[in-house]
């Protein structure tokens, strides 16, 4: 998940400006003074607000004009709060996790507490790492690495239907996909229209998401009747409706004494007990989570699991269309594992690990489509970076998508290239030059399930199929919760003669 940076709306300019104003003049610029702080744009954001790179619900703008004109580390202000963009390894590095106990979830992401509650994502320690501990043997690699033949299956019987030549929306049909993956296996639940809801529901708060951010202090208006607040809502009491169901459903069945070895990740939230704590009463009974935590984190992880993935596979099918030769030597390495002819096996566990070319196509497609595109984290405290000294309360963003693509890490980086992601390159690149799934004490839970993921629908639909792009325009990347393509995909499906 993102967290895109402070932008100006346009009718909170002059106010932002003031705001600005009558701070320096209370004497922030003198405490400023005892800090050392990078180098960036003279006045408030909003005096700005004209300007090409300064433009609401498109973030990545402001984040490529800083780093082209001030270089790894840029600073600027927005209604008085200091904002820190970094673009160099060593940097994210400190903010992640050599100072990591110096940082907090920043506001974007507090903003979507609204969404997620007290998630993975959104919430802070100590009850993320209470929350991650518990959640972990759901994401354990034996567990995982159960998945990979319901994977392969699901995809195999999505794309069943397809026909020579048909067009399809690579997006709107990675997201099904993806979906059902997600329900089947880490909730082993039935995929119902109401489960395939969760879809259009996620979608119309994705167009949404540039509202949600901007609306000052939100929070305190959502029982009233504003337009976008009332979408916001309808979306989310769905969502919360198939949830609710879902946590109500598996209770009942293991109040039953049915379901308890299915071992799937709602079923372990269900069985759940803290640990007792240290000012707990002896021989107190252990607590399990309340229905409303349960919510939080099976939202959270519906959302960012079938979102993320299905983001990077449309914009994978993407670049193998424009990139043929990409496209044949993965095709090669299906056909040399998988078979050919009436030799045809799908793909199963233990092909999963012989289709390293397949692998290194999805890592090439997150480098330069990123699904999380951003990364943001406040200062608690003073923090050093570098020959520099920033302020708490400063709010630090770092990009996925500017760091990617940036030519002193990935020489003549629009190029897709694959072997960028060769064993010995790799091993020859820096740390967080390459964070698809973040960093540190928070980085993805699910990272393991979305590579197998990513890799078997690549080789499931891969060995039968080529997508050929038909859109009159590339697709352009959209910064919301993740890096979406803007409208449709078209693709041209041609079946392969192997």
């Amino acid at each position: 998940m993102t967290t895109p940076p402070l932008m100006p709306q346009q009718q909170d300019v002059a106010t932002a400006a003031a705001r600005e104003s009558t701070s320096l003049q209370n004497g922030t610029a003198a405490k400023s003074a005892a800090y050392r702080l990078p180098p960036g744009l003279k006045h408030s954001l909003p005096f700005y607000a004209g300007k090409p790179w300064v433009k609401l619900g498109e973030p990545i703008r402001l984040f490529e004009y800083l780093k082209e004109t001030f270089g790894a580390i840029a600073t600027y202000r927005f209604m008085g709060t200091h904002i820190v963009f970094v673009n160099d390894p060593r940097y994210i590095r400190e903010i992640l996790i050599t100072q990591g106990g110096s940082f907090v979830k920043e506001r974007t992401l507090q903003r979507m507490k609204i969404l997620l509650g007290e998630g993975l994502i959104t919430s802070d320690d100590p009850i993320h790492m209470r929350q991650r501990k518990m959640m972990a043997p759901a994401f354990h690699r034996h567990r995982i690495m159960g998945y990979a033949d319901a994977i392969v299956r699901i995809a195999a019987s999505n794309i069943a239907e397809w026909k020579p030549d048909a067009i399809v929306d690579a997006n709107a049909t990675m997201m099904v996909l993806s979906l059902e993956i997600i329900a089947r296996t880490l909730f082993d639940t039935e995929v119902t229209e109401k489960v395939r809801g969760i879809n259009e529901d996620t979608n119309a708060i994705m167009r949404l998401y540039n509202f949600l951010v901007a609306f000052p202090r939100l929070e305190s208006f959502l029982h009233l009747p504003i337009p976008g607040v009332l979408q916001f809502r309808r979306s989310l009491a769905r969502l919360d409706a198939v949830v609710d169901d879902m946590i109500h459903t598996r209770r009942a069945e293991m109040a039953d004494g049915k379901g308890q070895e299915r071992g799937d990740l709602l079923s372990l939230l269900v069985a759940s007990r803290y640990e007792a704590e240290p000012d707990d009463l002896p021989g107190a009974p252990a607590l399990g989570m309340s229905d409303r935590q349960i919510r939080d984190e099976v939202l959270t992880i519906f959302l960012a699991g079938y979102e993320t993935v299905a983001n990077a596979l449309s914009w994978t099918w993407y670049l193998l269309s424009q990139n043929p030769e990409v496209e044949t030597r993965m095709h090669r390495e299906l056909d040399e594992v998988l078979g050919t002819g009436s030799d045809r096996k799908l793909p199963t566990l233990q092909s999963y690990g012989a289709l390293r070319y397949t692998e290194q196509v999805f890592a090439e497609a997150m480098r330069l489509f990123p699904p999380a595109w951003a990364m943001g984290r406040k200062s608690t405290e003073t923090v050093t970076l570098g020959d520099y000294t920033i302020p708490p309360g400063a709010h630090f963003f770092f990009s996925q998508y500017v760091m990617h693509r940036s030519p002193e890490f990935f020489p003549d980086p629009l190029r897709f290239d694959p072997d960028r992601f060769s064993p010995e390159r790799k091993a020859e690149r820096e740390k967080f030059t390459y964070f698809p799934f973040g960093g540190g004490g928070r980085q993805c839970i699910g990272e393991s399930f979305a590579w197998m993921e990513g890799v078997l629908v690549l080789a499931t639909v891969g060995q039968r199929w080529r997508l050929r792009f038909a859109g009159d325009e590339p697709p352009v990347p959209q910064a919301r919760i993740t890096l979406r393509p803007r409208g449709i995909v078209r693709m041209r499906l041609e079946a392969r003669e192997t």
